[in-house]
């Protein structure tokens, strides 16, 4: 790692501080203790990209002196450089890695009073994968949307791809089945994908819409192991299955998750919606700014979520881009259309 102090030349008459406060700027510095080298080295990343992400997005300039960073700049930037320089040392040491996008989530709950979270966070483990691998939730969204699934019947998550919506609740849907809180978990779809028509498809109907279900058997392969899955399916706990097969049927002491729902038309979401019985919990997802349906149908999401508004026992959380866990290009690329969708006033046709 290369010592920042080092790849900034001394100026001749003073430091950089030295010089503002003489043109009448007000510098600050805070120093951050650092525990060890290798820690260091972590926190700035390689190339020192990470450090750069925290000085461009503050304001600060930051640099290591010893055992410490410090932290120079204007009194509120070296501040809340300083507050997430913590925050990120202490992610660290508790085992967790950071990445492009975790620093700017945290810079982001910095400068909106809520630093405190951006640990808090890490405490929140909502299920284990089969393979051990803890999951939880990196956003503050995410957090609510976890919360909501725990407390009430009906749950409607909707925000843009990326977000953690199913996969979340595909394993709430395991520990409430784990836990005996249901004894079945179904999870459907509207096969209806970008304009295209289940015709052109090979094999039979199971076939044709199977590629359409693979995101839902991809999440609980994760949470159940591919064998657990297989036994689980074949005694039918878990069906996995198109929207087009709830039709006519009660479902009690389930787990109902049903997944890109705004491709759902206003009746197939209200025969949805009433299928369920006793003991039951139902969970929607989907993007209302990703609709397929034809131009002249109304989206069965959308019509639902201002039907339903306000009904007790139903929540609504509402995902943004900041709550995307991907690449940040797929942030960018999400707020990019959220602001081309506001402009023309396309969103819910």
């Amino acid at each position: 790692m290369e010592n920042r102090t080092d790849l900034r030349q001394p100026e001749e008459n003073g430091t950089s501080a030295e010089k503002r406060q003489m043109a009448g700027g007000q510098t600050a510095v805070r120093v951050v203790p650092v525990e060890s080298m290798d820690e260091m080295i972590r926190l700035f990343g390689v190339f020192d990209e990470n450090l750069k992400i925290i000085e461009d997005e503050t304001g600060a300039h930051i640099r290591t002196e010893g055992d410490c960073i410090r932290i120079e700049g204007e009194d509120g930037s070296a501040e809340l450089a300083a507050v997430v320089t913590d925050k990120l040392l202490m992610t660290l040491r508790r085992g967790e890695a950071i990445d492009r996008s975790r620093i700017r989530y945290a810079i982001d709950l910095a400068k909106e009073g809520n630093a405190e979270l951006i640990t808090e966070l890490l405490d929140d483990v909502v299920a284990f994968t089969n393979k051990g691998r803890r999951i939880k939730c990196k956003t503050l969204g995410q957090k609510k949307y976890v919360s909501a699934l725990k407390r009430h019947t009906v749950v409607f998550g909707v925000g843009p791809a990326g977000t953690g919506k199913t996969y979340l609740a595909v394993a709430m849907a395991v520990l409430a089945y784990k836990n005996k809180e249901v004894e079945k978990i179904i999870l459907t779809r509207p096969a209806v994908e970008a304009g295209e028509k289940l015709g052109f498809l090979p094999g039979d109907l199971q076939n044709k819409v199977d590629p359409y279900l693979r995101p839902l058997y991809d999440a609980l392969y994760d949470f159940l192991g591919a064998e657990s899955f297989k036994n689980l399916s074949e005694r039918g706990v878990i069906e996995v299955a198109p929207l087009a097969y709830m039709r006519g049927r009660t479902l009690s002491d389930a787990y109902i998750i049903l997944d890109e729902a705004q491709n759902c038309t206003v009746e197939q979401m209200k025969m949805f919606l009433t299928r369920f019985g006793e003991g039951s919990r139902v969970v929607v997802t989907g993007d209302i700014t990703q609709i397929d349906l034809p131009h002249e149908r109304k989206s069965g999401l959308v019509h639902a979520l201002d039907v339903l508004k306000g009904v007790e026992g139903i929540a609504q959380i509402y995902l943004t881009h900041k709550d995307v866990v991907r690449h940040e290009m797929v942030q960018r690329i999400i707020s990019a259309y959220d602001r081309a969708y506001r402009k023309d006033g396309s969103i819910g046709r």
